[in-house]
């Protein structure tokens, strides 16, 4: 591919980085794309499966390296919403007996819980949230 391809493919990759959001993967193939490109207008790409190389490590290293610092930057560490939940009210859907899971209604869905406290969570008690866990809640009874 010419140096002036590699340069086309970086600069749509970030800015489809803009449109959509891929997490800030994009982001990271895109300058991977750029280097290549700049590296080949340089003369110090090599031949075609070199500059593919080149894509390819530049690209791994960036995203194992760097993606999930500079996202946890940009983003925070928890998906939206999440961190609004914590301390909030829940009623439990069906008994939960110390350490296993049942169901809670939380703002209006239906989650997967965890009791969290000693003793068992009855039907229609109503729980406190402690903390997030993908789409479980960790709950314990109101005091």
């Amino acid at each position: 591919m010419p140096w002036w391809g590699w340069i086309v493919v970086g600069v749509v990759l970030l800015a489809a980085e803009m449109m959509v959001d891929s997490e800030f993967y994009l982001v990271f193939l895109g300058f991977a794309a750029l280097v290549t490109g700049i590296l080949g207008a340089s003369g110090l790409a090599g031949p075609v499966a070199a500059q593919w190389a080149i894509f390819a490590g530049l690209s791994v290293l960036l995203l194992v390296g760097f993606r999930r610092r500079i996202y946890g930057m940009v983003r925070g560490a928890d998906p939206p919403g999440h961190e609004t939940v914590v301390g909030e009210q829940a009623t439990v859907l069906e008994p939960i007996e110390p350490g296993a899971r049942g169901r809670a209604e939380l703002r209006g869905a239906t989650w997967s819980a965890r009791n969290t406290g000693d003793a068992t969570l009855a039907a229609g008690q109503i729980v406190r949230v402690e903390r997030v866990d993908g789409l479980t809640v960790w709950v314990r009874a109101e005091e």
